[in-house]
């Protein structure tokens, strides 16, 4: 049993290491651009014009490089044409900053013209940055490599080359795969979801091992290094469920993995993570539980028999019908603890339900994809308010996952939303109408005030940096440039600059330290160069910091190379980074872009009142109050429409720019709203079916919880619009509605009637799913702190202050 964890351990990490291997892809080919157009020009060079200064070489690899980071286009095609439309704006600003180069007043100006025109274009999305940053980079390496009038006809053929190159290696050769690589990112979050379930069984097993010690020993705590590693897998799995969203939400085909929607993809997705978090924290508590909750030796063995069919049903490379297997193994081990209505086994059964909830997810998610490709699809099988496939499986459910409420609900059929007499679905924010247009005319678009910001930064960064050094002021414009240009808010503008300069000062004691051990040797200094320049690009989406570290060692290398290096320049790189990052800062906290934001935020308020409406609906119809399930359905329409508004409104927030892995907080709340939006409207739909047969009884422990979930969500509301509460200008803390949900699930896990029991379960799941989106939001933007069971033991201390989610 050892061997094995440890080879699945072995290959989870290499699965999981750079899920859908995209850093390696990017790292790869933009280093073999690299190294081959500047072998290509360094070949005509020594060829045709051996009188020409290696800078030319120099230049092309970096036009290589630059062409692969900017071109961020949905499709194959899409980027052949955007790398070819490169060479236009690169050709014109090396022409331009070359003859403009021995008059210094006027490069500047035309160079700060050129930095806003680069931001300004990406309002025209991933083409425009692009070309943005085609025109910007050669601009700044002209300047920066102190480019010569006659050495235009030379740096000319390295920009058709470098761009030449990429275009064939990223355009052709290897050419990327949206399908491959996104089965690739399901493969590394089962991997994820297999980590997490080893590390939940590794909990439950040192708290067994208590019980065998003896008395005395049973009722020890287990021990921090263990829930440390739970904690870690929680926080992969969350960071790979947002690498497969991401490709998903950038795609341009409606069905990237075939016979599959992406919403319906992504909802499975969403569904499986939140249920094996949810899983994590019933299992701290109840190793935690006071005496009367402790488990049994038998229910450890039953929740850990459970276990072991979930770790076998999520490994790799496992046959579908096997997968198939094991989870009715998994629900089955768990039966008799699901079952058990008693009281004071609470949290046994409650980490019972999460083992059953997550084989039931896992169950729909492989009978719309199976693991391997040539396995036969069968078709969906409905979660609460998710349409079913156009082909239904002909495979009855009810042998496999028996009715006790646990991820199910009603079917979405069109017949039923006859029934129900619901509309076909909300306007498409695409379609020109609604408020597309209003919002322009709301205030500037994003791209147009950070154009302004770009302006006044670098402006600033230039004149400070001809009065530090005027030789080497550049450095503190791209670096005022690059800080500042991918930032939506202040926070985000200073991280990014302290990591920049964090990273500098690490890159120019490494920089020294190669420069001195490659002194003379121009291959060994070219070897190296590509090097730091891989290991760059690999991580320029784990940190800005470790991207800054390696280019500044890629620098050293170069001032090495044409022969300018001096510990002195790069000491003064550091300086002039820090003169950058602080002529950004201000620019920032003078110009802040405002007018689009304001839209933004209505239509969270909006959409969140509308949400709390239809929550507070269900909940009345269940308990027999209000018009039965009419208000909650009347509601759930409004609050589609409302969703609708919302993505149209948070679209010129979204600029396509290389970004941290959907960090952004508004893309963040888009993706959680709308998560919002379909438990909201799966409860509408149950509670609408639960009207002419309502619980009265339940008010008790169900109002309580729906009062802290919609407290919840618009404490979300108000941190997302200003940032603080509305009433008071307090600050905005949200506290997890997990106990009190809890109460309400025990009371509907004790109902005898198996119908009633199974309908109470379904509205328990849907209120807590809700709660989970709402408030891991809530601490991704420092708002709330995560229960104490379900924190790091490292980090308790700082709860609340960091991202226990996203890193970010």
């Amino acid at each position: 049993m050892g061997t094995t964890r440890a080879i699945e351990s072995l290959r989870t990490l290499l699965v999981t290491a750079d899920p859908g291997l995209a850093r390696l892809r990017l790292a790869s080919v933009a280093v073999a651009s690299m190294a081959l157009a500047a072998g290509l020009v360094a070949w005509g060079r020594s060829a045709l014009v051996p009188d020409e200064p290696v800078t030319v070489v120099l230049f092309a690899g970096v036009l290589a490089m630059i062409s692969n980071l900017a071109v961020n286009e949905k499709t194959v095609a899409r980027q052949r044409v955007t790398t070819a439309l490169m060479v236009l704006p690169a050709l014109a600003s090396t022409t331009v900053g070359t003859l403009l180069s021995p008059y210094r007043l006027v490069a500047d100006v035309v160079f700060v013209a050129v930095m806003i025109g680069a931001v300004y274009v990406r309002r025209y999305g991933p083409r425009g940055f692009a070309l943005g940053m085609g025109a910007f980079m050669p601009f700044f390496f002209t300047q920066f490599l102190q480019a010569k009038p006659p050495q235009i006809p030379a740096l000319c053929v390295a920009v058709l080359i470098g761009l030449g190159v990429t275009l064939l290696l990223r355009g052709f050769l290897f050419a990327e795969r949206p399908e491959r690589t996104l089965r690739r990112l399901v493969d590394a979050f089962r991997a994820r979801a297999h980590e997490m379930v080893l590390r939940v069984d590794d909990v439950l097993a040192e708290a067994q091992q208590g019980q065998a010690r003896g008395p005395g020993h049973e009722h020890e705590q287990v021990g921090d290094a263990v829930l440390e590693r739970l904690y870690r897998a929680r926080r992969r799995l969350n960071e790979t469920a947002l690498l497969v969203e991401d490709q998903l939400e950038h795609s341009a085909a409606d069905r990237v993995w075939p016979g599959l929607e992406n919403d319906l993809l992504a909802l499975r997705v969403v569904d499986t993570e939140l249920g094996l978090e949810r899983l994590g924290v019933a299992v701290r508590r109840l190793v935690r539980a006071e005496d009367a909750q402790q488990a049994s030796p038998l229910a450890l063995t039953a929740l850990r028999t459970g276990l072991t069919h979930l770790a076998r049903a999520t490994a790799r490379r496992v046959p579908h019908q096997e997968i198939l297997g094991e989870l009715a193994d998994a629900r089955g081990a768990v039966a008799g603890l699901v079952a058990d209505t008693s009281r004071g086994h609470e949290r046994v059964q409650r980490t019972a339900f999460g083992v059953r909830r997550i084989a039931d997810s896992v169950e729909y998610a492989q009978r719309d994809l199976p693991a391997r490709p040539g396995e036969t699809m069968t078709g969906g099988i409905v979660l609460p308010g998710v349409p079913r496939a156009p082909a239904a499986s002909p495979v009855a459910l009810a042998s496999a996952p028996q009715p006790d409420g646990i991820a199910q609900g009603r079917p979405d059929d069109e017949a039923s939303r006859r029934r129900e007499g619901s509309d076909p679905g909300p306007e498409d924010p695409s379609s020109g109408t609604g408020s597309g247009e209003t919002d322009r005319d709301r205030g500037l678009l994003l791209t147009t005030r950070q154009s302004i910001q770009v302006g006044v930064g670098t402006t600033i960064a230039i004149g400070l940096g001809e009065l530090l050094a005027p030789s080497r002021w550049y450095w503190a414009v791209i670096a005022s440039f690059v800080v500042f240009a991918n930032t939506a808010s202040r926070g985000d503008l200073l991280s990014r600059g302290w990591g920049r300069v964090v990273g500098t000062v690490g890159g120019v004691a490494a920089g020294m330290g190669l420069a001195f051990l490659t002194a003379g040797n121009q291959v060994l200094s070219l070897v190296l160069l590509f090097v730091c320049a891989f290991l760059a690009l690999y991580l320029v989406r784990v940190s800005p910091g470790m991207l800054a570290f390696w280019i500044t060692a890629v620098l050293a290398l170069v001032y090495g190379i044409i022969g300018q290096f001096s510990v002195q320049t790069l000491v003064l790189r550091i300086e002039e980074t820090l003169v950058g990052v602080l002529a950004s800062v201000v620019a920032a906290f003078l110009v802040l872009p405002k007018g689009t934001r304001e839209a933004f935020g209505e239509a969270v308020e909006d959409f969140v009142d509308t949400a709390d409406g239809v929550l507070d609906a269900a909940v009345a119809t269940i308990l027999g109050r209000g018009r039965g399930g009419a208000a909650a359905l009347e509601g759930a329409r409004d609050m589609d429409t409302s969703l609708a508004t919302l993505r149209a409104r948070t679209k010129p927030l979204l600029v396509d720019t290389p970004k941290r892995r959907g960090r952004s907080s508004h893309r963040r709340a888009l993706r959680v709203f709308t998560v919002v939006d379909h438990y909201a409207r799966s409860l509408a739909r149950t509670a609408a079916d639960l009207g002419s047969d309502p619980t009265p009884g339940w008010a008790a422990t169900l109002e309580p919880a729906l009062a802290a979930v919609r407290a919840n969500l618009d404490g979300l509301r108000d941190v997302v619009v200003r940032g603080r509460r509305r009433s008071d200008g307090a600050q905005v803390l949200v506290h997890s509605a997990e106990d009190l949900v809890d109460r309400a699930e025990e009371q509907a896990a004790r109902t005898q009637d198996p119908r009633r029991r199974n309908d109470a379960l379904v509205v328990t799941r849907l209120l807590r799913r809700i709660d989970q989106a709402v408030v891991a939001l809530a601490v991704d933007l420092g708002a709330a702190a995560d229960p104490d069971e379900d924190q790091s033991p490292s980090s308790r201390a700082s709860a609340g202050l960091v991202n226990t989610r996203s890193g970010s």
